[in-house]
């Protein structure tokens, strides 16, 4: 079956690859997100993540469990519940800690790479090495849940006043897992909505090293991200610069005034570029040997 599989997503693979060759080279060069969206299976081949979180891809990598003792893999019908094994052990050792929270018997995992990592057909721009994680803030209460059902339950915002303050929804229990997360070793960053990061930091009475990993960034209520750091020894890897030093409350703060007194546009702001679409040409050299592994 998998070796059907495989064949499949190569054949899938040549296909694109003759028709941009037929349609005259670059001009019609396939997109690196179609390549690697056709992937159904991780590549034969040690463990690697090359290039960054936002253009790169992952050799190697491990499926998470849709179903384990302590989490549930959701939206199955992606596939996109692979990851580099550092994220599959990190899913393991945080999930057992949630399901010690009350109210949890562990963790909603949502998105963390395509079987071969690279860019997305839809949705992330990150997420490509196999080492971003995205998990759900609605509390895993019952770790029984259909493929079906996981495919239309929806999480839970924590969000209020456009991301300035917490809702009701909002728990000791969320504080501590995020913590719990942020102190690994394992985890460069975590990001959640500006309201979230100003919360903790105005509850959290002890040691507040771990509150510089913890980012505000836009969106961000329904589910946490995290980022791990590069594996010891991935030559290929590309890290993130780390954060600034500091817990970064004032920095999160400073979002939060924004949000509720908006300061007037800048006239003089470029106006954001496009963002371009790559191809295999722009991704790390090893990315063309780990789509075409079979």
């Amino acid at each position: 079956m998998v070796g059907n599989r495989n064949s499949r997503a190569l054949i899938a693979v040549l296909a694109l690859v003759l028709g941009w060759a037929l349609a005259g080279g670059a001009q019609a060069e396939p997109l690196a997100k179609q390549l690697f969206g056709a992937q159904n299976d991780a590549s034969p081949q040690r463990p690697a993540p090359y290039g960054g979180y936002a253009r790169g891809c992952v050799a190697g990598a491990e499926q998470l469990p849709e179903t384990g003792p302590t989490w549930q893999a959701m939206r199955l019908s992606r596939n996109r519940n692979w990851g580099h094994p550092d994220a599959i052990d990190f899913i393991r050792d945080l999930s057992a800690f949630a399901a010690r929270q009350p109210g949890w018997n562990g963790l909603y995992v949502g998105d963390i790479s395509q079987p071969r990592g690279g860019p997305m057909l839809s949705g992330h721009r990150s997420h490509q090495t196999g080492l971003d994680i995205d998990i759900w803030m609605l509390p895993a209460d019952r770790l029984t849940l259909s493929r079906n059902q996981r495919e239309n339950i929806s999480s839970v915002s924590l969000r209020r006043a456009n991301g300035a303050f917490v809702n009701d929804n909002w728990s000791a229990a969320h504080h501590q897992i995020l913590k719990a997360a942020a102190r690994d070793s394992r985890v460069a960053r975590i990001f959640v909505f500006p309201g979230a990061k100003v919360r903790m930091c105005q509850d959290e009475t002890g040691n507040r090293a771990w509150l510089r990993k913890i980012r505000p960034w836009w969106g961000h209520h329904y589910h946490f991200h995290v980022r791990l750091n590069c594996p010891r020894g991935a030559n290929g890897c590309e890290d993130q610069a780390p954060p600034p030093r500091g817990d970064g409350c004032a920095d999160a703060q400073k979002w939060v005034d924004d949000i509720l007194n908006p300061p007037p546009p800048d006239p003089n702001a470029p106006k954001p570029r496009p963002r371009r679409e790559y191809v295999l040409a722009d991704l790390p050299r090893q990315c063309a040997s780990v789509l075409r592994a079979q």
